[in-house]
């Protein structure tokens, strides 16, 4: 399932309720104070299972109903809750009006040690007599079957999704309506039982020193690892449990059963109680470094960095053929102790993982560096109003004068081109295949030490968003470099065409398409099999990723057929093959190489013109 929003209320400084949309990559920015850390710490209670403070709650608002929300998408098709009997959420109307699935935990913080219930806010039946039948019982639903006079022949009795269907089929209007339904009654708990073996894992970096357990994932991120692997092999555990329970309890009873015979009332008081395992404590391990010093000895921005290649090692993992369970990851400040290159380097690990299809990455900042390096599409302004409520603004133009006013993006005196390009994996090409080029001595510049020096800024934006912010950079006077994919073979016009000419009839701004159907059809075919191992060929309009998602799929062990996969499946290996084509086999590429794959010079022409802009 895939995390697409969170809502909060009476939760700390959102009294109101306040919705935050969460994409692939999502960064949170706003002044300090205005509750970025608290939208990361609630989505670790809710996924964790926490249980709030009773300072968490809102002190100015209803602290006995405290909210963190979770919307999702991606859901599964069935459920098989009751006596091996297939259901689905939309058979047991607990989709939401947009039809997500959308969970909502209640925290009474008035209490000492805080409660919670955990409801399904969904467009459910309300009418009498139907509008509770998921808390019902076997002998309850039976019940209230014979009392609303329901035909119940052909179904089983004894499965309570049949019982319910059959229910909900008799009544004329159900009157659907928004309703709260409690996952954890009895008997509605079987469902979320499995839902939670769906969720997405939620790893919390946070900034500061740890203050909770939970915490220690910021000082040793093993324990994240941990996590996930429990996460793929839930079921497997939970039949473990379940086994284990089972035996204990036998002899329990049979223990109890003997002490009845010696003296009733002392077993009379005694019942068998299993406490399941928290399998996350039981597994430990800890990375050290040099002399054996444990991680969360070294230096903070050490510590940083260790994290920042645990992501791309996750990156690198989540590309094999056993495919992974989601995952958040929920970063605080990772510009936290980092020199400006290491912070550069943070946000592009960042956003390629992110366009991994199994995970999501949530960041909170307020330094101008980060900021600028992100889609805007990626970010959502936390605004503090005069009368102390949040505000969410996000993908306008509003956000934008926001961000800019609040953090001084944009208006960098060391600034001297904007390059737009349509994604984060154009930036790796052309950062990679310009530093092969003058490495070797070709009048090319590197772009990553242009970047480095603040000379360059690239905006990752792609598709139409290129198109908002090209009006919005028009004013700073300072030179723009524009590259869009030909996406068309010729004779066909390039959508994008348009919006090229616009760009070039502006003084000091050029904008080209790439003469073949994208960045990737410029690599050499010797690049990709000095990387991947496997042979290819391919003509300036075919699609290299996808023949090389193929390719690689058919050179695996997997015993599916590249036919055989759903659509998913392919567009998870596509999306993996586009990130390492652009980042492993551009920098196997050589100046000969190029010559050979780009005879028409296209590459070195848009690098020569950068040069030409920047000024060197």
């Amino acid at each position: 399932m895939k995390l697409i929003r969170v809502k909060l209320k009476n939760f700390r400084c959102y009294k109101d309720e306040t919705t935050v949309n969460i994409g692939d990559l999502t960064t949170l920015i706003g002044k300090n104070e205005c509750g970025k850390s608290s939208i990361l710490d609630a989505l670790q209670i809710f996924f964790d299972d926490l249980t709030p403070d009773t300072d968490d709650a809102t002190s100015s608002g209803d602290k006995s109903d405290v909210r963190i929300a979770c919307e999702f998408t991606d859901l599964p098709a069935t459920l098989v809750i009751d006596a091996d009997y297939p259901t689905s959420l939309q058979d047991e109307y607990l989709l939401n009006q947009d039809a997500h699935l959308e969970i909502c935990k209640i925290y009474d913080c008035t209490l000492k040690k805080p409660k919670s219930r955990t409801y399904a806010l969904a467009i459910h039946p309300t009418a009498q007599g139907v509008d509770d039948l998921l808390t019902l019982k076997n002998a309850d639903l039976k019940k209230r079957a014979h009392d609303l006079e329901v035909d119940t022949d052909g179904i089983d009795l004894r499965v309570n999704t049949q019982l319910r269907r059959c229910i909900w089929q008799s009544v004329s209007s159900l009157q659907l309506a928004p309703k709260l339904i409690p996952l954890d009654a009895e008997s509605a708990k079987q469902i979320w039982d499995q839902l939670k073996l769906r969720l997405p894992v939620y790893a919390l970096f946070k900034v500061d020193r740890p203050s909770t357990d939970q915490d220690e994932e910021a000082q040793d991120p093993m324990k994240a690892a941990i996590k996930e692997a429990i996460k793929q092999k839930e079921e497997d555990l939970a039949r473990i449990s379940a086994y284990v329970e089972q035996q204990v309890r036998e002899i329990a009873e049979m223990t109890v059963s003997k002490l009845r015979e010696m003296d009733p009332s002392l077993a009379g008081q005694l019942n068998p109680s299993f406490t399941p395992p928290t399998w996350a404590n039981v597994f430990k391990v800890s990375l050290t470094g040099d002399e054996d010093i444990p991680i969360n000895k070294r230096g903070s921005g050490v510590r940083r960095l260790i994290l920042l290649n645990f992501f791309r090692a996750k990156a690198e993992q989540s590309a094999s053929d056993k495919g992974s369970a989601r995952i958040v990851y929920g970063v605080e400040e990772p510009e936290t102790s980092q020199h400006p290159d290491n912070q550069r380097m943070l946000v592009q690990a960042f956003s390629e993982l992110a366009t991994q299809p199994d995970f999501q990455v949530i960041l909170s900042t307020h330094v101008p560096v980060l900021a600028r390096l992100l889609p805007m599409g990626t970010l959502r302004y936390i605004a503090v109003e005069p009368d102390g409520r949040r505000t969410v603004y996000e993908g306008d133009d509003e956000t934008y004068r926001r961000v800019t006013q609040a953090l001084g993006v944009l208006p960098d005196h060391g600034v001297r081109l904007f390059v737009g390009v349509e994604g984060p994996n154009d930036i790796n090409f052309l950062k990679s295949i310009s530093q092969v080029l003058s490495s070797t001595g070709e009048d090319i510049p590197d772009l990553t030490k242009l970047e480095e020096m603040g000379h360059l800024i690239f905006i990752p934006l792609g598709g139409s968003n290129l198109a908002v912010w090209t009006s919005r950079l028009q004013g700073l006077n300072i030179p723009e470099f524009h590259l869009f994919d030909l996406t068309a073979e010729p004779p066909s016009d390039s959508p994008n065409q348009p919006m090229v000419d616009e760009i070039n009839s502006r003084p000091s701004c050029t904008a080209c398409l790439t003469g073949k159907l994208e960045i990737e059809n410029y690599l050499h075919s010797d690049a990709i099999k000095s990387v991947r191992g496997i042979e290819i060929a391919f003509h300036d309009f075919d699609d290299v990723p996808l023949l090389a998602a193929k390719a690689l799929h058919e050179a695996s062990e997997s015993t599916k057929a590249w036919a055989e996969l759903d659509e998913e499946d392919k567009k998870k290996k596509e999306s993996r093959a586009k990130l390492w084509l652009n980042g492993e086999a551009v920098k196997a590429m050589t100046p000969e190489l190029l010559t050979q794959s780009d005879p028409s010079g296209d590459v070195r022409a848009w690098l020569r013109q950068i040069a030409q802009l920047v000024g060197v």
